[in-house]
This record gives C-alpha cells, structure tokens and sequence, in this order.
C-alpha cells in the first residue's frame, strides 16, 4: 500500500506533528469528504505501507525528526518556484525551501526526491524569459540533490482566474518552447554533475 499524504494538504508544511502522532499510533483515521459519517481506519506501519509518498511546498517542519520514519519507504516531491509574496503569501522564500530540498536529499537520498517546477503560468512579471532565466538558476543549485524534475502548466479553472487576474494561459508554441529549454537546461546541469562524481 502507498500512502500519499498529499492529496488534501501539505501535511509537512502544516501538519507535522500531527503525522509523526499517527506513526507512533500506528494508525490513521480518514473521514471520506463525500460521507462525512464513512471513516476508514488505515495501518502505519513498515509492514503494511510500501511507500510514504508525500508532496509539500516546504519540508522543513519534518526535517529534525525525519528519523521517526526511517523504517518505511519514501518518495518525496517538492515543490519550488519562483514566484514572489503575492503569489504564494504562506510558502517560505525560494532560497529557504531550497536549502531544506538539500538537506532532506542528503537523509533520503537524490532517488528518493523529485523537483516540481509547477505550475507554471505567464503574467507581465513571470515572463516566458523569466522562467527560463529562474529555472537556469534553480536547477544550478538543486543539481546533485535529484535525479527528477517535473513541470507543468496552470489550468485557467474559473476559481484560478477569479484568484490571480492577470494570470495568462500559456499558448502550445509557448509550452513547447518553455518545455524544451527547460529540459536542454536540466539535461546540461545534471550531466555536467554527473560527470564530476
């Protein structure tokens, strides 16, 4: 069995303590946000759970007990972009996240993390040219420390645009270009790392 935390929060951003409880217990309680009276009764242990997948804007609450879970599998995917305060008011600096991606590499290993580069949208600030230049930057430094990186656009939901005017759809001949430089970027930087080891 997989469990993925991250389906309904960010549970190593927010809710850290909470999950290092359920470990401990052994167990989880799930209510099915459908019918509210169903609850599901899930067993956290190494021998039950195959993976503890988790995806989070900001591990570093779970960092200095990261040992808690050593007995059980682990994938890790974080995501960092490059967008300021007004975007993402409750996610830390890019630099900070950064720097706790290093470090959580360094206790799971680069097999075990993965990069999410997303989403990725256009507005007169977050150019196309932008992006290129931020994700040069991000890669360089990330480089060593994940073998994955993912990337994906916005999806323009009614909600999406009602949140973030100004937000634009980016274009197929954008993506493609977006998605092309992006991977030469990343395949140049990991297999000049590659190459050092």
């Amino acid at each position: 069995m997989i469990i993925n935390t991250g389906c309904r929060t960010d549970i190593p951003a927010y809710f850290s303590d909470w999950f290092y409880n359920r470990i401990k217990d052994g167990y989880v309680l799930t209510r099915n946000p459908y019918y509210e009276e169903q609850v599901m009764k899930y067993r956290l242990t190494p021998d039950v759970v195959d993976c503890l997948s988790f995806c989070t804007k900001n591990p570093e609450p779970m960092l200095d007990s990261l040992n808690e879970i050593d007995a059980f599998r682990q994938f890790w995917f974080v995501t960092i972009t490059p967008y300021g305060k007004e975007i993402e008011p409750n996610v830390p600096e890019k630099e900070k996240v950064m720097e706790s991606f290093k470090q959580l590499s360094k206790k799971v290993g680069v097999n075990a993390i993965g990069w999410r580069y997303d989403p990725i949208f256009i507005t007169d600030k977050y150019s196309v040219e932008y992006h290129i230049n931020e994700f040069e930057k991000m890669a360089e430094i990330l480089s060593g420390y994940t073998d994955n990186c993912v990337i994906s656009f916005i999806d323009l939901y009614a909600k999406t645009k009602r949140n973030f005017s100004g937000v634009k759809e980016v274009r197929k001949n954008r993506k493609n270009h977006l998605r092309k430089i992006i991977c030469k970027h990343w395949e140049k930087i990991w297999n000049n790392h590659s190459n050092l080891l």
